[in-house]
């Protein structure tokens, strides 16, 4: 199952409902949520600095992770960012397929 990566800004109100929710209950929602998109959570980090978490989680396709991603962010409470990630198997497939390509200006 492919793996991503999300970046989480909570909004001013959605950090007062982190601090009424807690770490460990909005843990158990973004598991809940992997889950109800057919995925699993792998973990989630709480940050200091632009991003206010991070979530790594495998889901079944780019739709599901889009769907994840758009719930979250209608609820006004939360801003995200996206990426899948790739495997080292899944770069070395990419980096076979011998793309030809001309820069800009070459």
């Amino acid at each position: 199952m492919p793996k991503y990566l999300v970046e989480a800004s909570y909004t001013t109100e959605g950090l007062k409902n982190l601090q009424k929710d807690r770490a460990e209950g909005r843990s158990a929602a973004i598991k809940a949520a992997m889950q109800s998109a057919g995925g699993k959570l792998d973990a989630v980090y709480w940050c200091l600095g632009e991003y206010d978490a991070v979530v790594i989680a495998d889901l079944p396709d780019l739709a599901s992770a889009a769907a994840v991603g758009i719930a979250v962010s209608a609820s006004g409470m939360v801003r995200t960012r996206t990426t899948p990630l790739l495997t080292a198997q899944e770069v070395d497939t990419a980096l076979a397929k011998g793309v030809k390509y001309r820069a800009p200006g070459q």
